[in-house]
């Protein structure tokens, strides 16, 4: 059974950081590229940032360019998203998802499992 567990998210001031962390199980992890996505109150899910396979190459949203760094540690089988400068509309539930492919895929429907999400607000 695969299990994507999130942690680190929280309530933080504007400008601070937060560190995400996505534990996997179940799967061959090495064999996935990982993503995390967002989704706030009434919008759609959308892609934040992904990792390859290999942690050789990364993708951005164009709106936390800049701010947020995505690296996995494939020995422990866990991928981490260092968030700075955190912005009000950073605020949303944040998902870790696995994609049974070489490069992350920037769209929800290219991944295969998803974890549970972890709430981040950060406050004005």
């Amino acid at each position: 059974q695969v299990q994507l567990i999130e942690s680190g998210g929280g309530l933080v001031q504007a400008g601070g950081s937060l560190r995400l962390s996505c534990a996997a199980s179940g799967l061959t992890f090495s064999s996935y590229a990982m993503g995390w996505f967002r989704q706030a109150p009434g919008k759609e899910r959308e892609f934040v940032k992904g990792i390859s396979r290999s942690g050789g190459s990364t993708r951005s949203a164009d709106s936390v360019k800049g701010r947020f760094t995505f690296s996995r540690d494939n020995a422990k089988n866990t991928v981490y998203l260092q968030m700075n400068s955190l912005k009000p509309e950073d605020t949303a539930v944040y998902y870790c998802a696995a994609a049974k492919s070489v490069t992350a895929p920037t769209t929800a429907n290219g991944y295969d499992y998803w974890g549970q999400g972890t709430q981040v607000t950060v406050s004005s």
